[in-house]
């Protein structure tokens, strides 16, 4: 979809009548049906009489085609300014300008991120030559027509409001700045040599409908290059029931209709491999031309995994075969092939970004012809998560869908030990086992009576980039805004640390130098380490002979239980209950992320206590 398109010389004269944002207003009411926001109107207002004065240049192609607003094909992803016409080659080109009215940047540690004043403060936001160069990304890799016309694609930004351009320039983004370079208020005519450069001549905007019309299609090379990348690549390696589980949801892939829906519930406990069988399924049904994606609805997983399979913590041309589980809202029937599921069991209604969403598993189902959940009921860690088997069912029946089910019982990580599960499982209180206590030899289990000891022994067991700290949400993220402060502070031992939100974010559980900072569960869940030491906060305790939750013990930050104190109000024994459940199933979560060794610290001194009594008369450390 498109909202405006012309060329240059009917823009410019729209400019110059100062009515091109009605201009753009009135076609926006006409093709949406919607009206348009006051601030939406004022950016138009702001950003397209900048964009005039860098298009009135003569050197500029006068039948340059203009278009604005071009929203990606079943994405939520616009595209601010779309030019296009012939390059030097004559072959066709466009240039993807995203344009911005920042007027100050500053730089993050966070990869390919920013900051900025953004509504009603700083917040992190994504760097704009990065943005563009994934919407030049999408088109190249998804859009029938740019790879049939062999459309050259341009990525930049424009910043007109900046005269500083020391943040959004500075060298940590040099491989995107090379990628999209950026314009900021004074580099207009640097700007219009640019757009010289890659369109000599206009196409009247011909390319820019091709564009438009084109299918959304993922591209051989793209299909091929991922299937290269998975090959050897032992991460990634299929065995015993996990082979069984892809080949099965091969079949049904295999056997899809227009006008069909079918689904596959996979369930399958912490190790097992879901994401294993997730990765290899998407690579497998990307080389047989099949339209398909990951979908998680936490951005770790999807970060993660990419990086494994590219080799590359750099975002890249990749990232759009991952995407979150908000994508699907207002998606036509059956779009996507398959649409493959990780961590379902977090799947929402609805988040703040997405109001018109009603429900993600009905939103996944619909918009694709096979949907393959992965699902471990026990790994719903916050009160948004529905994701379950009565769920999945539910809208499965709604929409008439075929529904298959499989199930991975071998879990490979914890040593394999399917004893320690269950012992953390009685452990917790989450369900009644026969493993009261841990065989010794089982798995390596250690309660360490001081978090400064358990920090240090977890850096001594990082020498392979395998070992880090998590801990229970119970301390609130001051390091967010005072990168100086520390996150958790645990008396007496004087033990500080910084929650790794700040700096690494989805990758921290694989980059190098990040073990001294502390992981929660919003950026572990779904990913393995050998060694995980856990810090069990206050809102676990033990009392009178049971282990109890403490949810008033969690972080004012932490959204996991948001609503819970007006729920004590409403019905205050159900919202007890579910608190109760979401506490235990986050430390069964972070207590299983540890392929070798689990080694923890509780702060409540019973709790910790306890834990060493039923952990098999461990030792002290």
């Amino acid at each position: 979809m498109i909202i405006y398109l012309a060329t240059r010389e009917v823009f410019l004269q729209h400019v110059r009548e100062q009515r091109i944002e009605e201009e753009v207003r009135e076609r926006y009411i006409a093709i949406t049906g919607h009206k348009v926001a006051a601030t939406e109107f004022r950016a138009w207002q702001n950003s397209l009489q900048c964009v005039g004065n860098v298009l009135q240049f003569k050197e500029i192609p006068p039948e340059l085609g203009v278009a604005i607003e071009y929203k990606i094909h079943n994405t939520a992803k616009r595209i601010d300014l779309l030019l296009s016409g012939r390059n030097a080659n004559g072959a066709p080109a466009a240039v993807i300008v995203e344009l911005k009215q920042w007027e100050t940047v500053e730089p993050t540690e966070l990869d390919g991120v920013v900051r900025t004043f953004l509504g009603k403060g700083p917040r992190e936001t994504t760097h704009p030559s990065y943005q563009a160069i994934s919407y030049g990304a999408l088109l190249r890799d998804f859009n029938t027509a740019v790879m049939e016309h062999g459309i050259a694609l341009q990525p930049c930004a424009y910043l007109h409001n900046c005269t500083d351009g020391s943040g959004i320039s500075d060298a940590r983004y040099g491989p995107y700045l090379a990628q999209a370079p950026v314009f900021l208020r004074h580099d207009n005519a640097a700007m219009a040599a640019f757009l010289r450069r890659c369109l000599e001549v206009g196409d009247r905007g011909r390319t820019i409908e091709r564009i438009r019309d084109g299918k959304a299609k993922p591209s051989q090379q793209l299909a091929d290059a991922v299937e290269r990348m998975l090959k050897g690549n032992t991460a990634f390696v299929l065995i015993d029931e996990q082979k069984v589980v892809f080949e099965q949801a091969l079949a049904l892939a295999r056997r899809i209709r227009e006008g069909r829906h079918t689904v596959l519930l996979v369930q399958g406990g912490p190790g097992t491999g879901k994401s294993v069988v997730a990765v290899n399924l998407l690579a497998r049904l990307l080389g047989l031309g099949l339209n398909a994606r990951y979908v998680s609805k936490n951005a770790a997983p999807r970060a993660v995994y990419r990086a494994k399979l590219t080799g590359s913590l750099q975002k890249g041309e990749y990232d759009n075969l991952f995407c979150g589980s908000a994508c699907f809202v207002g998606c036509p029937e059956g779009f996507y092939d398959a649409l493959i599921v990780d961590e379902s069991h977090r799947l929402m209604t609805k988040t703040i970004y997405d109001k018109e969403g009603e429900n993600q598993v009905k939103e996944i189902i619909h918009a694709s012809k096979l949907a393959v959940f992965f699902l471990d009921e026990d790994q719903r860690v916050t009160f948004d998560d529905i994701g379950s088997t009565a769920e999945i069912e539910t809208w499965s029946q709604f929409h008439e869908a075929e529904l298959q089910r499989a199930e991975l019982p071998a879990q490979f990580r914890c040593s394999g030990s399917d004893g320690y599960l269950a012992w953390l499982d009685q452990t917790l209180g989450i369900r009644p086992t026969s493993n009261e206590r841990l065989d010794p030899g089982s798995y390596d289990v250690r309660v360490f009576d001081d978090p400064v000891a358990l920090h240090e022994a977890i850096r001594q067991a990082n020498h392979s980039n395998q070992a880090r700290m998590v801990a229970g949400y119970c301390w609130n993220w001051a390091s967010k805004y005072h990168p100086n402060a520390w996150d958790i502070t645990i008396e007496p031992w004087g033990y500080r640390a910084r929650w790794n939100l700040s700096k690494d974010g989805s990758v921290w559980i694989m980059k190098p130098g990040t073990v001294e900072e502390v992981g929660c569960i919003h950026t572990c869940q779904g990913l393995e380490l050998e060694t995980i030491g856990v810090i069990i906060g206050p809102d676990l305790a033990f009392r009178d002979g049971q282990v109890v939750t403490v949810p008033a013990a969690r972080a004012r930050t932490d959204q996991s239980l948001k609503g819970y104190k007006v729920g004590l109000k409403r019905d205050p024994q159900a919202i007890r209950l579910k608190a109760d459940a979401i506490i235990r199933n986050t430390y069964r979560t972070l207590m299983s992320r540890g392929t070798k060794a689990c080694w923890v610290f509780a702060c409540d001194p019973e709790l910790n206590g306890w834990l060493k009594q039923v952990a098999g008369g461990v030792e002290e450390f």
